[in-house]
């Protein structure tokens, strides 16, 4: 080989030797800028999206206390709303109340004064005999007891002139007052009806009245008490003059 062609051959290789070291650093210069470039565009978008998580974090928590707001908000109008309805409910009844204790006095007044009225129109009128009859509690129907006592008392009417029966039915001072007039009532209706239909009496001859608890006759602390309490009152009365007077039949548990 001549050296011209050596020389030749040696150039060629420092020129490939240069343009492959050229092409080298090119390549790392490419490189080094291009992860420069994401490295700074990472450092600069960061923080935004830290901030935009924060913010859609805070946004969710803010939905979060406004729905707990309007649900115990909602809650507190349905619990005033329910406390409104309970006072109006209680006034109601408070009211409801008044008006039945003032109506239940007005009927102990009403029936004491019909009563007192039956005893004035009575003035002339004497007693011949009567009978009482007694109720189980919270009854009015008669039992065979009761009804032969009035049996016996209905006996003479066909010779009684003028007459008149005083029917007052009573009860104990268990309950209401205003039930125990009502029972009252049902209890002096049931002697009524009996005498009524058996015998024909007609419906002028009976003066009657239901009066509760308003005149006992007995101790009403005691279970006895109170079974007397429980009973009805019938009074044969005439306005004639020269009639005998019967024996007032006894009841069964003694009384007259």
């Amino acid at each position: 080989m001549s050296s011209t062609t050596r020389r030749n051959s040696f150039t060629d290789t420092k020129i490939k030797s240069a343009c492959t070291a050229v092409i080298a650093s090119a390549f790392i210069i490419t490189f080094t800028v291009g992860c420069s470039t994401k490295n700074y565009v990472r450092s600069q978008t960061a923080p935004i999206v830290t901030q935009t998580n924060d913010l859609d974090t805070k946004t969710a928590a803010d939905h979060r206390d406004i729905v707990n707001t309007d649900e115990r908000a909602k809650s507190g109008i349905a619990s005033a709303q329910s406390a409104a309805n309970t006072a109006d409910q209680h006034a109601l009844a408070a009211g409801q109340s008044a008006d039945t204790a003032n109506s239940s006095a007005q009927e102990a007044y009403n029936r004491v004064d019909s009563l007192s009225g039956v005893v004035a129109n009575l003035d002339n009128y004497k007693q011949l005999s009567d009978v009482n009859v007694t109720f189980a509690f919270d009854k009015a129907v008669l039992t065979s007891s009761d009804k032969r006592q009035l049996d016996e008392l209905a006996t003479g009417l066909t010779s009684t002139r003028g007459y008149i029966l005083e029917v007052t039915g009573g009860t104990d001072s268990v309950g209401d007052a205003a039930y125990n007039y009502q029972l009252s009532q049902r209890r002096a209706d049931a002697v009524v009806n009996y005498l009524s239909a058996k015998y024909n009496i007609p419906p002028h001859k009976f003066y009657l009245v239901g009066i509760g608890k308003d005149q006992q006759v007995a101790n009403d602390s005691t279970a006895a008490g109170r079974a007397k309490n429980r009973r009805v009152d019938i009074k044969l009365m005439t306005n004639m003059a020269d009639q005998p007077t019967t024996a007032s039949a006894p009841s069964p548990n003694g009384q007259m």
